[in-house]
């Protein structure tokens, strides 16, 4: 009798009693700074990685010392909502405990990088005091809900954050080993009664990680389309209607494997509030039911609804959710980045949106940018709002608190929005070297180096205005969703990238390979032709990926690739 194949990890979650593992006595050992391979799997879903600083690696290993192991933690923010009560305890977490300041993550949360192993439990203890929590920010399970930039701007935005947050709750894991390792056995709010179970997961959860976002047209600040459920809200008559549903979304790749490839999610038509988590819940457990096991660069949602087509998925959701979905609802998308400066909501409020370079909020020659926003949250009265962008939104400020606010953003110089190049305000990198395992190439690190270089080509064109959406990623993963950048860099090794052009201004069309595996040099060159070109010949109001589309530098990417628009029955 043959045993069918499955992934390594499908058999560590199977014989880990509900993600319990080895965990606590990997904590416990005091001889390595580091946990199993295994237990590193499983501490993924409880929300942090084991990582090592690869800049010390030769060096460590000349001296025959193991790396400098640390750990990466993620918070859950539903919608990027952050108390100034949260804000302050987070900001101590990250000088008591972590390395490099505080980060924005391209999931609308924060990231503590550098957590020594003997801090772990401290920290994730700090962070469920601070009223949140871990859990499932990372591995097979629906992670970080991301929901539309600012849910103050109107009462309908306040809606679509209500159901970002039921989302995230409906969709936790409801296993009590988080309480039981990190909390010293004690319930968290949600903890269930009696024997574990995972009603919607299941023993194995799913076949790889899951991602829901939320947009507002016309802004399409989550990249709704990359999600494995894009939900785009439909208001109309300020009445929120309901939601176009998109499936199948994805930003992750393999170099030189074709049969992995981004793709943005298909909407398969609309539905209203009440059918909402219903439908949810049958696109996650088909997923769950039929999702690849047995190779995981195939197991995310999108190969699935590639494998069995989007008619047989949807019929399939019909039927599992009880739900019939009406056809989906017109919509417009204007742009997917952020707008900075300050905005007034419905209710007469006030709201900042600041630019945080790569996300990385920290003290340095740039500003003084934690400690800046560390004496703001002690006098703001409001909230904070993170983006997906890796941007900040002070967000709910009365208009006599704003002079205020404006002083201390200064004083900190968080206020670089203000003179900021189009392209500098609408570049996302992801972390990359020296901590992240998976990189190639440098991204955070080199953005500030490449910058100054895209800035003086574009400066000899009039174009530093232009707002060009840059992502710079350091290995073909997607964590800085490059394959929707208008110019993308797709690390391949040190110092040489992937080009990769023609995604538009809105984040519904993908961009395509130029020139592959070339140096800075290379790259400067093409971009300084192409400038040019877009300064001479472009349209009125033509943005760059749509001229070098228009103009065939490249071609549109295949059908697979573009959202596809049902009509079901």
């Amino acid at each position: 009798m043959t045993t069918k194949k499955i992934a390594a990890i499908e058999q560590v979650k199977i014989d880990s009693r509900y993600l319990r593992g080895g965990i606590t006595e990997g904590l416990a050992d005091p001889i390595t700074g580091a946990i199993s391979e295994d237990d590193n799997k499983l501490l993924k879903f409880h929300g942090s990685y084991q990582q090592d600083d690869r800049d010390q690696r030769e060096e460590r290993r000349k001296q025959k010392l193991e790396p400098a192991f640390s750990f990466m933690i993620r918070a859950r923010l539903p919608g990027g909502v952050v108390t100034p009560a949260q804000w302050l305890a987070f900001d101590q977490i990250a000088c008591d405990w972590a390395q490099f300041g505080l980060r924005i993550t391209t999931r609308q949360t924060f990231q503590w990088h550098g957590v020594r192993k003997p801090f772990l439990k401290p920290t994730l203890q700090a962070i469920n005091k601070a009223m949140s929590t871990t859990l499932a920010t990372c591995g097979d399970v629906n992670r970080q809900v991301v929901s539309a930039t600012n849910p103050l701007l109107s009462e309908q935005h306040g809606l679509v954050q209500e159901w970002a947050d039921k989302i995230s709750e409906t969709f936790l894991p409801k296993t009590r080993a988080y309480a039981e390792i990190w909390l010293d056995g004690k319930k968290v709010e949600d903890a269930i009664d009696g024997e574990d179970f995972e009603p919607i997961y299941g023993k194995t959860y799913l076949p790889r990680k899951f991602k829901i976002g939320i947009a507002v047209p016309p802004l399409n600040d989550v990249d709704v389309f990359a999600q494995d459920i894009g939900l785009i809200a439909i208001i109309e008559n300020n009445q929120l209607l309901g939601f176009n549903v998109a499936i199948g979304g994805g930003m992750g790749a393999t170099h030189g494997d074709d049969t992995t490839y981004p793709r943005l999610g298909s909407v398969i038509g609309f539905v209203r509030p009440e059918q909402l988590l219903a439908v949810c819940e049958a696109v996650i457990t088909t997923q769950r039911d039929h999702g690849n096991r047995d190779e995981r660069r195939h197991a995310r949602l999108k190969y699935t609804v590639d494998k069995l087509g989007v008619d047989w998925f949807l019929k399939e959701v019909q039927n599992r959710s009880g739900q019939t979905l009406e056809p989906s609802r017109p919509y417009h998308f204007d742009h997917n980045g952020d707008r900075f400066g300050w905005t007034q909501g419905s209710n007469g409020r006030w709201h900042l949106s600041l630019r945080i370079d790569s996300g990385r909020i920290m003290d340095t020659e740039v500003g003084p940018w934690l400690t800046g926003m560390r004496e703001i949250a002690k006098i703001h009265q409001g909230q904070f709002r993170l983006t997906c962008n890796q941007n900040l939104i002070i967000a709910d400020v009365p208009e006599e608190d704003k002079a205020k606010i404006d002083k201390l953003v200064a004083d900190h110089k968080l206020d670089v929005y203000q003179t900021q190049s189009g392209i500098r305000s609408s570049t996302i990198a992801c972390v990359s070297l020296p901590t992240c395992g998976l990189a190639m190439a440098e991204s955070e690190r080199y953005a500030p180096i490449l910058l100054p270089k895209l800035e003086t080509l574009l400066h000899k064109y009039q174009l530093r205005d232009e707002r060009i959406v840059l992502r710079i990623s350091g290995c073909p993963n997607g964590c800085a969703r490059p394959y929707l950048g208008e110019i993308a860099l797709v690390g391949r090794a040190l110092g040489r990238y992937d080009l990769r052009l023609g995604a538009n201004f809105s984040g519904e069309r993908l961009n395509v390979i130029y020139r592959q595996n070339i140096d800075e040099p290379e790259i400067l060159s093409i971009l300084d032709e192409l400038f040019g070109r877009f300064a001479a010949e472009r349209l009125e109001g033509e943005h760059f990926g749509d001229f070098l589309v228009r103009a065939g530098v490249v071609a549109e990417p295949s059908s697979r690739l573009i959202p596809l628009v049902l009509q079901p029955a």
